[in-house]
């Protein structure tokens, strides 16, 4: 997708996320790319929870979703998250979700947040939290 650093999550399609005829419901995919994020936060060494903790609450202002291929009840699924825009107030991450078998393309995204401020508004991200995610990714 790009050059930026990414940070890829695997997980197992469960049987609550498939409709009756075993294919991923379509809600689902964001759910995975929470997932994807949280993960990628993680993965530089501060959990999203301790970000709250901080009074660092990231709320989602934009979400895309495009679909390409049917994931399947039990398919592994690998969640590739890259954050392409850090600013001052806000980020946003850009997600494929493929087949972790197959490398299969199923659905690309995009989600930008926003910090927010015990009012509920937005706000400037702490300098240290804004470095932190502008570190490259572990591998």
């Amino acid at each position: 997708m790009t050059d930026l650093p990414s940070h890829d999550t695997d997980l197992r399609v469960r049987y609550g996320e498939t409709d009756r005829m075993g294919v991923v419901y379509h809600a689902e995919y964001l759910a995975w790319c929470e997932i994807g994020r949280t993960e990628y936060i993680r993965s530089l060494g501060m959990s999203y929870a301790d970000m709250e903790r901080r009074g660092v609450p990231l709320a989602v202002a934009e979400a895309s979703l495009r679909y390409h291929a049917p994931a399947r009840y039990d398919d592994r699924i690998r969640v590739t998250t890259i954050l392409s825009r850090l600013g001052s107030r806000g980020l946003t991450f850009d997600y494929v979700i493929s087949n972790a078998d197959t490398g299969q393309r199923l659905a690309t995204a995009s989600t930008t947040l926003v910090a927010l401020d015990p009012d509920g508004r937005a706000t400037t991200l702490p300098a240290d939290i804004r470095a932190l995610l502008g570190r490259p990714v572990p591998r």
